[in-house]
């Protein structure tokens, strides 16, 4: 099944958001904790009641605030404390997943960042075990080769700790300067549904700049290789403009599967 809708509200608020993501046809929406966890426990549970009532998929991002492989030890202590305050929301929403930027190498090799993060995201998966709490921790491909998060690392913290991941298909065109679709999901054949973002973006050598509205030459690519596997995806659009996008993405999509279903009908 494939997916589809904006990062946030538009700015309606998240209960209105939800009605909206149904209202034009979509069937995803991303919380968006940006700044902080400061939602009460009765309105995530009402979030999760009217977007399971309308069909709609939840997933939440935590704050940005965040780096797990820091050199303060207050700065950990704080990514740990948003990280599981949006896994709690995110649980009486009934979302499926929280996603995060985990971290920054910082001058250090990426085996020794690489070990840091997986310490402090089992302590966190063991954390949401004792909770109850039915959320998958998914941690995203960045967009700057100063950031942890390349897919290869991710593939591997997914199979060594039972972690989820996020696959931002602009970050990796930012990080790498170009992106090979059928590579990409070659590598992702082990996953039974994959939690993606997508967007234009514009970038440097040094990476990620800035997210951009998202265009059908942006879009062609992706959704071609997705249709011609039969993945099952959410994407989550985090353009400037993501409920217009998530239709434009919508409309594509169709577009591309006609012609497939044509080709599978000929005797």
């Amino acid at each position: 099944m494939i997916r589809l809708g904006p990062a946030g509200s538009g700015g309606l608020g998240n209960i209105e958001g939800v009605k909206a993501v149904k209202k034009k046809g979509l069937n995803a929406m991303e919380i968006e904790f940006t700044y902080g966890v400061r939602m009460p426990d009765g309105t995530a549970s009402a979030i999760g009641k009217e977007a399971s009532r309308l069909g709609i998929l939840l997933s939440v991002h935590a704050p940005y605030y965040i780096n797990l492989a820091s050199s303060e030890k207050e700065k950990v202590s704080a990514s740990r404390k948003r990280i599981l305050e949006s896994a709690q929301k995110a649980d009486l929403m009934g979302a499926e997943c929280v996603v995060f930027h985990a971290g920054f190498y910082q001058g250090r090799s990426e085996k020794e960042v690489y070990k840091i993060i997986k310490d402090e995201v089992t302590r966190l998966l063991n954390t949401i075990k004792k909770n109850k709490w039915n959320v998958e921790l998914a941690l995203e491909t960045t967009g700057k080769k100063s950031q942890f998060g390349k897919l290869d690392e991710l593939l591997r913290l997914h199979d060594e700790t039972g972690s989820s991941l996020c696959v931002d298909f602009a970050h990796l065109l930012a990080r790498d300067g170009k992106i090979d679709y059928k590579n990409v999901f070659d590598k992702l054949e082990k996953l039974k549904n994959i939690h993606a973002h997508f967007s234009g973006i514009e970038f440097t050598e040094k990476g990620e700049k800035r997210h951009r509205i998202t265009s059908q030459k942006d879009l062609t690519p992706l959704l071609g290789e997705i249709v011609k596997r039969s993945v099952s995806i959410t994407i989550i659009n985090e353009s400037p403009d993501p409920f217009k996008d998530s239709l434009k993405t919508k409309k594509l999509l169709e577009k591309i599967k006609k012609p497939t279903r044509a080709r599978l009908s000929v005797p």
